[in-house]
């Protein structure tokens, strides 16, 4: 795994893409800090800008550093969660100005997977994470269900095809700084 994690810091430094395991689904990631990976990412997904990206964080010290004020309420939702979920935020920080929603939101879920702590911790910044597929196309629940223009499209796909488990999308909430909490996906 530790192979893995370098070749996949290394992409993330020179602006590429990966495809990698997520604690959800197969995902395509880059790093969030940088727009011009970010475009990239829509170009291969064929998704519109409009339609904003999540990213992943290694823990809740590095959340704090991506958002302007985290709301009490959402450490109550990462501890009690029993699968990932994915936490909208208000003013996001240091992250690419395409990442940002039109509404000033970020999508940001603390990554529960072991293999995407490390490799986040190891990068030492967000990465995005957006199901591997072309958008409108179904969400690949394993990795043999990839479409070939998303494998062929990224600059490093990780060797961990661990078929072993189900994966589901993560819920989604939006906390705004006003106290308001919406669902958007359970």
């Amino acid at each position: 795994m530790i192979e893995e994690i370098n070749k996949c810091v290394k992409v993330l430094q020179d602006g590429g893409l990966i495809v990698y395991p997520t604690d959800t689904v197969w995902g395509i990631g880059c790093d969030a800090t940088n727009p011009e990976a970010v475009q990239k990412v829509y170009a291969l997904k064929k998704r519109e800008v409009s339609k904003p990206l999540v990213c992943l964080v290694a823990n809740q010290a590095m959340l704090e550093r991506h958002v302007k004020e985290v709301p009490d309420v959402a450490y109550d939702i990462m501890d009690f969660a029993t699968k990932p979920t994915t936490i909208v935020f208000d003013q996001p920080l240091g992250v690419a100005d395409n990442l940002v929603a039109a509404d000033n939101t970020l999508g940001i879920r603390v990554a529960s997977d072991k293999f995407c702590q490390y490799l986040i911790n190891k990068f030492r910044k967000p990465i995005v994470s957006t199901s591997a597929n072309i958008s409108g196309k179904i969400t690949p629940k394993q990795f043999k269900d990839i479409d070939e223009e998303i494998l062929k499209g990224v600059d490093y796909v990780v060797n961990l095809q661990n078929e072993n488990y189900t994966p589901s999308p993560s819920s989604i909430i939006k906390l705004s700084n006003d106290g308001q909490v919406k669902v958007i996906r359970e």
